[in-house]
């Protein structure tokens, strides 16, 4: 992960706005209010959350603050979550609900009627069939527009609803910075090949021709090479996507020592066109975890032959669309309902929870998935920010990375905390240098940091051990995992239970 920028307000002036936000509710009879709340209002309120209850969630801010976050958001998107009147516990049992069911089926309805029976008072030419913006099937969730606060308070009214949220408000997207791309959104570069990588001390050189990175050995990777290489074992990346431009993650996928496998590249983000990486930072995850062990010089993944599916969800490693929330949402169903996927592998985020992408990590865990999710990394909060949503969740595995030292600790910029479950090095003590992956384009390994490799190395890692056992589930899996990492039997406060073993966890 980059960059998770919310700047504090003084506590004096962040309690005040938490009380005043707390309390003050708009009348039902009020077509809108006279004046929004500013962006620095609303992050003031979400830091003072966070501050007191370790994590924000949308149902603590009052009907006039969730509006107006709705108001700054892109497009006015907003997640609905809706069930019929007399369900509960809905999130419990995810995989067993039928959409298509009647009641279900009225519930949505009635809750669409609700919707464009006050949006029309402001878009007298909205018409039911084009309430719903992205279609969902999978979970019960509506992804609409809202631009009049009587919606938005009769939704949270209704026994229908299980919650109601803006899909693109985020804190780090209101900082005062300016309007980025999708170039240079955070977590993306150029991620272009390296000349001044050194042998022995960034890689060495490993039959066929290939370069393993320095950070390998300790986790035991090499060792473990000798009995598995990830082999049957399919993991998908939901990321920014693949360079079409690097050839080992494309057309030469099998060569070398690398065989027999299977690439697929897929794409969630609504309005993309293919799985096509511009922004670069999911080219490095896909070839951390399943680069092949080639004859070109390039870098080696840590589970070269696993199976791989790459799937575009999103435009940067902030979690902070509309888009994004739906594309990783989708991402998440699409990858439970694939009985060949044991494995997934997410290095994005963010600050707020999305109970839409809290539904869809929910799904896939039923569905029997094992979820490695970054814990963040930024350049100013790590000492203040603890581990960002979703991997703050039980359902995943939280990862953080770690320095190249014999004691626990926290890369530069890597976020850590008690949701944190395992770590992988990821930076060198003596030069603060970051592991090698593939480029966008050539034979020349680029480098990559943060939580973001050190999941990926993670889900790799999990490749290895679940390929020696194909029998065993996903909680034995990573019953493995956590007995053999290095903190083991004793869970740290910031580390989880420390750094994994794979050739360990193999041979346990």
């Amino acid at each position: 992960m980059k960059k998770i920028l919310l700047h504090l307000l003084p506590l004096a002036v962040i309690f005040a706005a938490c009380q005043k936000n707390q309390n003050e509710r708009i009348p039902a009879d009020v077509q809108q209010p006279v004046q929004l709340q500013s962006t620095q209002e609303i992050n003031a309120y979400i830091s003072a959350v966070i501050d007191s209850k370790g994590e924000f969630n949308w149902k603590d801010a009052s009907d006039y603050m969730l509006y107006s976050a709705i108001m700054h958001s892109d497009d006015h998107m907003v997640s609905v979550g809706y069930k019929p009147a007399d369900e509960e516990n809905v999130e419990e049992r995810l995989t067993r609900i039928d959409l298509r069911d009647n009641k279900w089926t009225s519930a949505k309805m009635q809750v669409l009627e609700l919707i464009i029976q006050e949006e029309k008072l402001l878009r007298p030419q909205l018409k039911l069939e084009n309430v719903e913006v992205w279609k969902e099937n999978k979970l019960p969730v509506i992804d609409v527009r809202i631009d009049n606060i009587n919606t938005l308070t009769l939704l949270r009214q209704s026994k229908l609803i299980r919650y109601v949220e803006p899909m693109g408000y985020e804190p780090e997207r209101f900082d005062g910075q300016t309007q980025r791309t999708t170039a240079t959104g955070p977590g993306c570069g150029s991620y272009s090949g390296d000349p001044n990588l050194v042998e022995g001390n960034d890689f060495k050189t490993v039959l066929p021709d290939a370069k393993q990175s320095w950070n390998y050995p300790s986790h035991t990777i090499p060792k473990a090479w000798v009995q598995s290489t990830g082999r049957g074992i399919k993991v998908m990346v939901i990321d920014t996507g693949v360079s079409p431009d690097q050839d080992n993650m494309g057309n030469d996928f099998n060569q070398g020592r690398s065989s027999g496998r299977t690439l697929q590249k897929i794409f969630t983000l609504p309005n993309a066109t293919s799985a096509d990486d511009i922004c670069g930072h999911g080219t490095t995850m896909s070839s951390t975890v399943a680069a092949p062990r080639c004859i070109d010089g390039n870098s080696v993944g840590v589970a070269y032959n696993c199976n791989l599916v790459v799937c575009k969800a999103s435009n940067d490693v902030i979690i902070d669309e509309s888009s994004e929330v739906k594309g990783v949402a989708d991402a998440f169903t699409i990858a439970a309902d694939d009985t060949s996927v044991k494995i997934t592998s997410l290095s994005l985020g963010r600050v707020t929870t999305s109970s839409q992408i809290k539904d869809a990590i929910i799904y896939a865990y039923d569905k029997g998935k094992l979820m490695f999710c970054a814990a963040g990394t930024s350049s100013i909060f790590t000492s203040w920010y603890g581990v960002i949503f979703p991997a703050t969740m039980s359902q995943v595995q939280a990862v953080t990375g770690v320095k190249s030292r014999s004691t626990l600790s926290a890369c530069n910029d890597c976020h850590k905390g008690a949701a944190v479950d395992f770590v992988t090095v990821m930076q060198q003590a003596s030069d603060a240098g970051n592991p090698i992956a593939n480029a966008m384009s050539g034979d020349v390994p680029t480098t990559v940091g943060g939580s973001s490799v050190a999941t990926a190395t993670a889900a790799g890692i999990a490749a290895l051990v679940w390929s020696y056992h194909p029998s065993e589930t996903r909680d034995q899996i990573v019953q493995r995992l956590v007995t053999t990492a290095s903190a083991y039997p004793n869970r740290t406060s910031n580390f989880g239970w420390g750094k994994m073993d794979a050739y360990a966890a193999i041979n346990k």
